[in-house]
């Protein structure tokens, strides 16, 4: 994913040029005059950020079009070109590394952002596979409202392991989450759940998961994993958060068929 910054729109869109009709609907951004405000801190997929520097300058609409055409294509050909390779990229994926009885991966993906989105976990235990979950559809939500829920539903998994006698370690590729309940979240308490510079966007999923945590971490460990690094654990949750979106399910639910590995991490994303 893409934070929209100042420093980004500035390598789409400079002096010399203006921003066209293409890169406000990449942006998700309807007024010309008003662009920048609207987008800034938005979160864009890295092929909307790419397109977005690519259609800098091209003010002709079929023009634009061609480049979008082109650059589909282009994503076409990539993808295709991974599957043929797939099985040889599974294999390779990293041993898990578990600290406890219980490791726990958290995961949540939106397409686009803001847009469909869904949350997934993958449990291991002594090292293997146990259980997937996957849910929390939401047909317009963003990329940090899935990941938040994925982190909340894997506090709600452990405080079960922790009262089943397992010692947890959950893994969460997101600092944003993790730093709403471990670090942020204590300083907005204490001054009435606000905080400088306007409101506390996802406040109540925050103060849900930031009680939770609370409640448990003296017995858990919460420590961030590197998003698509080759990690089965991590790779595993992502690859939920997609089965989410596709079976657009809203409750969080055990992943119904046999964890064939090698099957769910072959799942492209759309």
């Amino acid at each position: 994913m893409q934070k929209v910054t100042e420093n980004f729109l500035d390598l789409g869109v400079d002096e010399e040029s203006e921003i066209n009709e293409s890169q406000l609907i990449l942006l998700d951004v309807k007024e010309k005059n008003n662009y920048k405000e609207s987008s800034l801190g938005k979160d864009i997929s890295d092929s909307r950020a790419e397109l977005f520097v690519l259609l800098k300058g091209v003010d002709e609409k079929e023009i634009q079009e061609k480049v979008i055409a082109n650059y589909k294509a282009l994503q076409k050909f990539r993808k295709e070109e991974s599957k043929a390779v797939e099985v040889q990229k599974v294999a390779p994926v990293k041993t898990v590394v578990t600290k406890g009885d219980v490791t726990i991966y958290c995961d949540g993906g939106c397409t686009p952002n803001p847009g469909k989105a869904g949350s997934g976990v993958a449990v291991y235990r002594a090292g293997e596979v146990s259980e997937l979950w996957y849910g929390l559809y939401e047909s317009m939500g963003t990329n940090n409202t899935a990941e938040l829920g994925a982190l909340y539903q894997s506090l709600l998994i452990a405080q079960k392991e922790l009262e089943a006698g397992n010692s947890v370690d959950v893994k969460c590729d997101s600092m944003y989450s993790i730093n709403c309940i471990k670090v942020w979240a204590i300083s907005w308490e204490k001054k009435a759940w606000t905080k400088k510079g306007g409101e506390i966007k996802n406040l109540e999923i925050i103060k849900e998961s930031y009680y939770l945590y609370n409640k448990i971490k003296n017995n858990i460990t919460l420590t961030h994993v590197k998003a698509h690094a080759g990690l089965e654990g991590n790779e595993l949750a992502d690859r939920m958060t997609m089965y989410a979106i596709e079976k657009k399910d809203e409750e969080f639910v055990q992943y119904e068929k046999k964890i064939d590995i090698d099957e769910i991490l072959s799942m492209s994303h759309g």
